[in-house]
Order: C-alpha cells, then sequence, then structure tokens
C-alpha cells in the first residue's frame, strides 16, 4: 500500500484529498513535511547518514520525512486527516534509528512553508527539537533510509554542511539559529 498525504492549500488547511508518495501535486497543493534534530544534555545533535539509494546519497542530516494522511480520503463525504505534525516527528525518529522519544519533550522550533522542496513536491516544513539522551550503540538503523549516526557538535555539523557532506538547506538557513 502506497504512503499516503493530506494534501494543504497555501494557508495550510487540510483539503480533504490524498495524494500517494511519488505522485506529482498539481498547483498550489503541498503537503507536510517534518525535521528532528535531537539534542542531548551534552549539547550533542544525533544525525544520520542517508542510504546510497536515496537522493542526496550518503549524506548527514537529521532525521525527517512527510506526515501521514489518515487514509480515511472522501469515503462517506467526510474526511479524516491523519497525523499531526508532532505525531508524524515521533514516528519518523522511531522507523529511522528506532527512537521512542518522549512526545513532552520536544518544541516546535520553527514553521514555514516551502515552494518547492529538492526532492519533491511544495510543502510545509515543521522543525522540531527534541531531547533525548539515547547512546548512539542503542540506535536501530532502517537500512533503505539509514547507513549510519553519530552525535555532533553544533561546530561539526556546520564543518560538515560547509564541506557539502550535510544535506543542503538552499535559502533557508534557519540551521544558523538551531545550532
Amino acid at each position: 500500500m502506497p504512503e499516503l498525504w493530506d494534501i494543504y492549500d497555501k494557508n495550510r488547511n487540510i483539503t480533504g484529498k490524498t495524494i500517494a508518495r511519488g505522485e506529482l501535486m498539481a498547483e498550489d497543493e503541498y503537503h507536510l513535511v517534518v525535521q528532528v534534530w535531537i539534542k542531548n544534555d551534552e549539547n550533542k545533535w544525533l544525525i544520520s547518514k542517508r542510504a546510497a539509494t536515496k537522493s542526496q546519497a550518503l549524506k548527514w542530516e537529521p532525521t525527517g520525512g512527510s506526515v501521514l494522511a489518515g487514509g480515511g480520503g472522501k469515503e462517506g463525504g467526510a474526511h479524516t486527516s491523519g497525523e499531526g505534525s508532532k505525531e508524524g516527528a515521533l514516528r519518523e525518529v522511531k522507523e529511522e534509528l528506532g527512537i521512542s522519544l518522549d512526545p513532552e519533550s520536544g518544541d516546535l522550533f520553527r514553521s514555514f512553508q516551502r515552494e518547492q522542496f529538492t526532492w519533491e513536491n511544495p510543502g510545509f516544513l515543521d522543525v522540531w527539537v527534541f531531547k533525548d539522551n539515547t547512546p548512539v550503540e542503542d540506535v536501530v538503523l532502517q537500512q533503505e533510509e539509514t547507513i549510519d549516526a553519530k552525535w555532533a557538535s553544533s561546530e561539526e555539523i556546520v564543518q560538515l554542511i560547509e564541506n557539502g557532506e550535510f544535506v543542503p538547506f538552499g535559502k533557508d538557513e534557519y540551521y544558523r539559529e538551531l545550532l
């Protein structure tokens, strides 16, 4: 069964439509994506390295992905939306890193609209910051998504960005404030 996303309008209202991953959206349609930065008590960030089969292969990144639709579609004339932003963030971390974060340890850092993601459709990006101290040895990587993980200082991440070893942010340089 394909991964389904809720479609939003330009004002971030759910339209009642869904789309399968990989399909192109119509003009003025958007979906919701989350990015999750995990910080430990040593002020280091948990980052992972993308699998060789993915776009931006072998680059480091915070965990993230698309928020899932509820699958309700328009059946019966009603639409039930799926995950919220925070639920999507928690699910992505569990899937990609095998970590169950405490929902109370996370805060929304920034939310904004991007007209065109470098990898797919336009959408809204919610950037979450969670506190967690899971040892890197306890991380369980999702093979088709990630091949490595490590705790890195803000300085190390900036260096990875400058060296082109981190997934690019484009014009969205919010990471400078975050780090």
